[in-house]
């Protein structure tokens, strides 16, 4: 395996995230998704200023072998913050090799140094490698994910 690099990205890191964009579309089957509609820079480079997105990326060189996209969510119920990863990958010639766990490894760090609670994912029944990395890192739950679509706008 090559020297890998975990880092999380910054907002001048654009050419970056549009690359690992590049890798969620294929790890995922969804290039369209991924790369068919991409923000302006600037979009991005905003993004990847805030404070409660987490972008972190496995590197060779230049190469983006892996990556994740983590938000911080901020609870009404306690004070406290929990992160969910909404987004893992790894390019399947660097699979199996350790780069998913210094992914989460790297954001575990990340979401101390920010005091959060939690950091949970969800995966996707039949994603028995994911499964497997999860279980091996945290507490499986069982629970639905619902998709609700927005309505239009309230009126005043």
């Amino acid at each position: 395996m090559p020297s890998v690099t975990i880092r999380r990205l910054k907002p001048g890191d654009v050419r970056v995230l549009r690359r690992l964009n590049v890798l969620f579309g294929q790890a995922f089957a969804d290039l369209e998704t991924y790369t068919g509609n991409q923000p302006e820079d600037a979009y991005l480079k905003g993004l990847l200023a805030k404070e409660h997105v987490f972008a972190v990326v496995a590197l060779a060189g230049e190469e983006v072998l892996g990556g994740l996209v983590a938000y911080e969510l901020d609870k009404f119920e306690q004070a406290r913050r929990e992160v969910y990863i909404y987004d893992l990958a790894v390019d399947a010639e660097h699979r199996r090799q350790g780069i998913a766990t210094a992914l989460i490894e790297h954001l575990r760090g990340i979401a101390a140094e920010r005091g959060a609670w939690v950091i949970y994912v969800q995966a996707d029944y039949g994603d028995d490698p994911a499964i497997a990395l999860y279980e091996k890192l945290g507490t499986r739950e069982d629970v639905l994910h619902f998709d609700i679509a927005p309505a239009a706008p309230p009126t005043r």
